[in-house]
């Protein structure tokens, strides 16, 4: 696929800035799951993990700090190569890391895992979720789930660069199926690299919702929060660790949701 292709050559441009960033991070103590994340994931001892869109894996490793093992995904064999790097030089030993489109996943991974883990930022580079929700099913053992943080589908459609001023304008269109186009990539934790075409898919709640219902997947909770996991700007650093809030949304509208879906037990 033209799309996915184009996405992985612009990730690579930013995977080595990565690295360097989230080492420091890491190695500084600075690094963790945000607050909700942490909260709603709880005790993952004993528990055998996957994360999907895991880009250079530090969230992997912060996982892992608890977990039995961790499997991190990506689509970019940039990103793979320096989390495999970062493992080995924190010394991590129950972290593995494969190359693989969520996509084609399937495929080529049969093994089976208490938890889908996925996290901020990662479903608009998806073209089809319901490929992504049967890619899920079939990680997950029996009694296992799926847990996801990312952003909120309404936030999306906003005009990003008009929020500070609180001027709630739709840009990006909500029911909209062609991608966004960005020729730039970047930003939180790398220098912004132009000259790349960036593919990004708009998903509705009802899309995310459905795709995993349609498996046998069962919903336990949908959360929604003002806070986000980035800074879109000028944005000011939440209490809650790892997140950023404007202060004047403390009802407006959501910025974040977190999602769990568990598989049915079967008697």
């Amino acid at each position: 696929m033209i799309e996915i292709e184009s996405n992985k050559e612009a990730w690579s441009k930013i995977s080595e800035d990565h690295y360097h960033y989230f080492k420091t991070a890491i190695s500084g103590g600075k690094y963790q799951l945000n607050h909700y994340i942490q909260e709603e994931v709880g005790d993952l001892s004993g528990k055998k993990i996957i994360h999907l869109q895991c880009n250079t894996g530090a969230d992997s490793l912060i996982l892992a700090k608890t977990a039995q093992s961790v499997m991190g995904v990506d689509l970019v064999p940039e990103n793979v190569f320096f989390a495999r790097k970062l493992a080995d030089e924190l010394n991590y030993n129950n972290v593995e890391f494969i190359e693989s489109d969520i996509m084609t996943l399937a495929s080529i991974h049969s093994d089976k895992y208490d938890v889908v883990f996925t996290s901020e930022g990662v479903l608009g580079w998806l073209p089809d979720l319901n490929i992504w929700a049967q890619t899920i099913r079939g990680l997950l053992k029996d009694g296992g789930y799926l847990y996801v943080f990312d952003t909120h589908p309404m936030f999306l459609s906003f005009d990003e660069g008009k929020l500070e001023k609180e001027i709630f304008e739709i840009k990006y269109p909500y029911f909209g199926k062609t991608p966004d186009i960005d020729n730039c990539i970047g930003g939180y934790a790398s220098e912004i690299k132009a000259g790349v075409k960036a593919y990004f898919w708009m998903h509705t709640i009802s899309d995310i919702i459905n795709a995993l219902t349609s498996t046998g997947l069962h919903i336990e909770y949908f959360n929604e929060y003002t806070e986000a996991y980035c800074d879109w700007g000028n944005m000011q650093v939440s209490e809650k660790k790892g997140l950023y809030e404007y202060c004047y949304n403390t009802d407006k509208y959501p910025m974040s949701f977190s999602l769990k879906a568990s598989v049915y037990q079967t008697k």
